[in-house]
């Protein structure tokens, strides 16, 4: 499993047309091939009248998967355009399906491939690309007085900040990322005068978006 991937936030649809024929598409943020294949299973029983669900996914693991489907339509036009559309974009954990209306026109070879790869483009265009990135789980524990000068750091440095618990003490839960661990702990160590109690938990995945700005 990678460290730091760009996938999609959310799922999201598009549409492209091309002489009569529409190419309906859609997005989806998966982790495992079951994910794959219930999406798919939703949109086949959906819209069982089209003639060609065609799709592509890229998933990360131990060995990564890369698949795509031409469903029915000449080898190479719809599955392949439709895998590079992901590829281009430098995203995994991301399925993409069209569905193919045919419009009593035939597109040929080159005309699908483009026609399959607009669609995916379009399905991908309408979807937030995010960084998601392995982090510690940091826990901070400060007095009151010493509260307003930790909020202020980790404002101005864009330290996402998930939780403040107010008890005894002010507990700032924050999510850190594994580069930026050493400067975080010498940083707030200083501002403090060591009177700050850092305690970094275990890892978890967290989101960015292109900016580099904490989504969750």
């Amino acid at each position: 499993m990678y460290e730091s991937i760009r996938t999609v936030l959310s799922s999201g649809s598009g549409e492209y047309e091309e002489k009569r024929s529409r190419f309906l598409s859609w997005v989806f943020p998966v982790k495992s091939e079951e994910e794959v294949f219930s999406h798919l299973a939703t949109l086949k029983k959906k819209y069982y009248d089209a003639r060609h669900h065609c799709y592509a996914y890229i998933i990360e693991g131990e060995t990564e998967i890369q698949r795509f489907s031409d469903d029915g339509e000449p080898s190479g036009t719809a599955g392949l355009p439709i895998l590079e559309a992901i590829r281009k974009k430098g995203l995994m954990n991301v399925l993409v399906v069209v569905v193919r209306y045919f419009g009593g026109i035939l597109l040929g070879a080159s005309g699908l491939v483009r026609a399959y790869g607009k669609a995916a483009v379009s399905a991908l265009d309408n979807v937030q690309t995010v960084i998601r990135k392995l982090c510690s789980e940091a826990f901070v524990r400060v007095d009151y007085t010493l509260y307003g000068k930790i909020r202020s750091f980790l404002e101005a440095k864009n330290f996402p900040v998930c939780d403040t618990r107010f008890t005894d003490d002010v507990e700032v839960v924050l999510v850190i990322e594994e580069e930026r661990k050493e400067y975080f702990f010498s940083e707030l160590t200083e501002i403090t005068g060591g009177k700050a109690d850092i305690i970094f938990g275990g890892r978890v995945f967290a989101y960015f978006d292109e900016e580099g700005n904490f989504i969750r």
